[in-house]
């Protein structure tokens, strides 16, 4: 089976660099994956992507070593199981708030004796190779999202269910849940010091930690803390900030900035 280069990352003990995706369509997708992205995350929750764009989206991440994750809408084992019968090696759960919650996370992404996965592998056989229903089990990443009060009282049961790989923390929506105004970065005490117990628990019980961030700064800023997964930015985002920064420069009189190279990385 294909390695899942996640996995890979962090036996090696670096963190893993994802970009962000939200806008429906193949070519943006291959764009992006070309730049260089340790992983790739197709976001199904408040993307604009629905699951057959995914599909060509994911095929079009495929012609590159970049991992393709997803996030899926929410906890529900029918689109779970179709995002990684689709081909992807990592899927994202939102609001995980029990350690029940938890337990159906890996259930339904675990192939039997370790949970409860229908087996039908169509595009996952093409991507991951044929042995696929042998190694899924090792192979695929299970991140759930901690982004709630009740998840936060809950914490360490969820943490101890066996077969979770790793958390994944939604500044946003934690400040929300904390009657905080909801940002990526720069967020309010309150909520860096429930980042920093999540981190904290997190790393207590073996598990993985990643959360979304907008600016390269903070990323790395938590890269060194300790998280071993960081989102910077979207695909939506990055075309926005690339648009406005060529219009300023026009409209100062400057010349525009060149294009960016596809084979020069992040």
């Amino acid at each position: 089976m294909r390695e899942n280069r996640l996995r890979t990352l962090w036996a090696e003990g670096k963190a893993a660099v994802n970009g962000w995706l939200a806008i429906p369509n193949s070519f943006s997708a291959e764009t992006m994956a070309h730049q260089g992205w340790d992983t790739l995350t197709i976001d199904l929750q408040h993307g604009m992507v629905d699951y057959q764009a995914m599909v060509g989206m994911l095929q079009a991440i495929s012609t590159t070593p970049t991992v393709p994750v997803v996030r899926v809408p929410w906890l529900e084992a029918g689109i779970l199981m179709k995002t990684l019968d689709a081909g992807a090696y990592g899927v994202i759960c939102p609001m995980i708030n029990s350690r029940q919650d938890a337990q159906n996370l890996v259930a339904w992404t675990h192939y039997a004796p370790r949970g409860t996965r229908s087996f039908g592998p169509v595009r996952a056989l093409l991507y991951g190779g044929p042995d696929y229903a042998e190694h899924a089990n090792d192979t695929i990443v299970s991140f759930a999202m901690i982004e709630t009060r009740q998840a936060l009282d809950n914490l360490d049961d969820i943490l101890s269910v066996e077969g979770l790989d790793a958390i994944y923390i939604g500044p946003s929506d934690l400040s929300l849940a904390l009657g905080c105004k909801p940002v990526f970065d720069d967020v309010e005490p309150l909520v860096s010091q429930a980042i920093d117990h999540i981190l904290e628990r997190a790393k207590a019980h073996g598990l993985r930690a990643g959360i979304h961030n907008g600016r390269t700064d903070i990323a790395l800023g938590r890269i060194a803390k300790g998280f071993d997964f960081v989102t910077v930015s979207s695909d939506a985002r990055l075309m926005a900030a690339g648009a406005q920064e060529t219009l300023a420069r026009m409209r100062a009189g400057h010349e525009a900035p060149p294009a960016a190279d596809p084979a020069a990385g992040y």
